[in-house]
């Protein structure tokens, strides 16, 4: 027979106490088992669920007037600033904003787990001063309780599934997928696979605007879809609320990303209704059937390549193979958390303690994400880097290397091998070393470890690794680390000094 139930009469076997609910993943074993058809016959609900790291999220806070009254210009809550452009005493606090004493070590999201945990928090504001709001200043401590409104609102949460990452470059980069090591020596991921929200309903049935939902403990709502909404890629995203009094701290953490920045990891729940065979298929997919792809961020660009095409099966193993080469893998989504998430999620609903809700309005297939309009191309590093240049040998001796050095008049030479690829670097100021220390050998004391450019680079990226790294020169190397070209600060200089004009389009 059929299976064909409705909202309302899951809602009625919740009142009961006879709903029959089945995290996620068990679900798929059930599917795998017995069959879509006797898997709907047989479970009720599916629940659902992920937990990681969501930059975009905040919280909109009323803190009540003071005595005389002030509107707040600028507000800080332990030296993390907040938005202000709301009313005289509203704000909202973004998880990602860094303090400004602290740095990315501490930011937003930790302010936001402080006040869940109970802890009373710096109010600091500034103001203007008007008839109707004369104080200028203002210094007090708060707790959670004492705000009259704590909304969690979030932009942008529960990617569907997120592209995985390694890092190609001959140097570690610290990005928002955590810490990259250099030729492809990593690779991490996000997601939770099949305990995924919008995996397990991937064309909105059931989730949709109104949807109610788990969010960090409490009874929260989709409001729409999330921001860089994609459904056509698999990387649908939900825009969601709930109550931040009514949240719990095992179900949110404060991190912060080495040398990149703070964040707020968030537990977020989502129930399926099993109302027919077809949406028990859907809540049958395992992590073999996910697949996503591995971006190497090694390239400074939007569009970085694609390197492979994986699974979660293969992603949660351990390692995955790019180009034939054995690459460990490490989620920046915690798994155990993702399934406790799912696990209370089914608790509160065999309890009473939960009803489903339908969405009011579907959430939108048809998105499009777009790449910023900006009014002018920025140079690469293909349109300044010096292709005519010298290079040494490193079985070159030191008074080779000064000779050259003289000839040329630069300050700076790759060391190349017979085939061109990219040994170290050279520059004046070695050689002056060389020569005080009595040393022979150009391989003794060149730069081994040498910061390179690609020549799809842009120039502001290389102006970021010349001030970080406090260099005066980088060689510009190709995809088999082949050296191309050299570029200088002295390059760079002078295109600021045109101004880029040749480069300006009109919009």
């Amino acid at each position: 027979m059929e299976v064909n139930r409705s909202i309302d009469e899951i809602n009625e076997k919740i009142r009961d106490g006879d709903v029959h609910v089945v995290t996620a993943d068990r679900m798929s074993e059930i599917v795998k088992e017995v069959g879509a058809v006797k898997a709907a016959r047989e479970v009720d609900v599916v629940t659902t669920g992920t937990f990681g790291a969501m930059c975009s999220s905040g919280v909109f806070l009323n803190f009540g007037h003071s005595d005389p009254p002030i509107k707040m210009h600028r507000v800080w809550l332990n030296g993390v600033e907040a938005y202000t452009g709301l009313a005289a005493v509203d704000a909202y606090i973004g998880a990602a904003q860094p303090s400004e004493d602290r740095g990315i070590e501490y930011g937003g999201g930790h302010v936001i787990e402080d006040l869940v945990s109970g802890k009373t928090v710096e109010l600091r504001a500034v103001g203007f001063g008007t008839d109707c709001y004369p104080r200028n200043e203002i210094e007090t401590m708060i707790s959670l309780e004492d705000l009259n409104t704590a909304k969690m609102v979030n932009p942008r949460n529960a990617y569907q599934r997120y592209n995985a990452a390694t890092n190609s470059s001959d140097r570690t980069l610290y990005t928002y997928m955590g810490t990259l090591l250099p030729e492809m020596r990593n690779a991490t991921f996000c997601g939770s696979g099949a305990l995924s929200p919008l995996f397990n309903d991937p064309d909105f049935e059931t989730i949709g605007i109104g949807t109610r939902i788990f969010l960090c403990g409490a009874t929260g709502y989709i409001i729409g879809e999330g921001t860089q909404h994609l459904p056509s890629e698999n990387m649908a995203t939900l825009m969601v609320c709930g109550d931040l009094k009514d949240m719990q701290c095992k179900f949110m953490r404060a991190a912060s990303f080495y040398n990149y920045g703070c964040t707020l990891y968030i537990g977020i729940g989502i129930p399926i209704p099993i109302l027919n065979e077809r949406m028990a298929a859907k809540t049958g997919i395992s992590d073999e059937d996910i697949m996503t792809y591995v971006v190497d961020y090694g390239v400074p660009r939007r569009d970085r390549p694609l390197v492979a095409r994986v699974s979660y099966a293969e992603l949660k193993s351990g390692s995955i193979e790019i180009g034939g080469k054995d690459v460990r893998t490490s989620p920046l989504s915690s798994f155990y958390m993702a399934k406790k998430v799912a696990e209370e999620l089914k608790k509160r609903i065999e309890g009473g303690e939960f009803f489903l809700t339908a969405p009011v309005e579907n959430l939108r297939r048809d998105s499009v994400v777009k790449p910023m309009r900006q009014p002018a191309e920025y140079p690469l590093v293909k349109d300044i880097m010096r292709r005519k240049f010298a290079t040494i040998g490193a079985d070159a001796s030191i008074e080779d290397a000064a000779e050259l050095i003289m000839k040329t008049q630069t300050t700076h030479i790759p060391v190349v091998s017979a085939d061109g690829k990219l040994r170290g670097i050279v520059t004046a100021w070695d050689i002056a070393k060389a020569v005080a220390m009595k040393h022979h050998k150009l391989s003794d004391i060149m730069t081994k470890k040498v910061i390179t450019a690609a020549v799809e680079e842009p120039v502001d990226v290389v102006v970021r690794k010349i001030e970080h790294f406090n260099i005066s020169a980088l060689p510009v190397v190709d995809s088999a680390n082949k050296v191309v070209g050299v570029i200088t600060s002295d390059d760079i200089s002078k295109l600021l000094k045109n101004g880029w004009k040749w480069r300006i389009k009109r919009i």
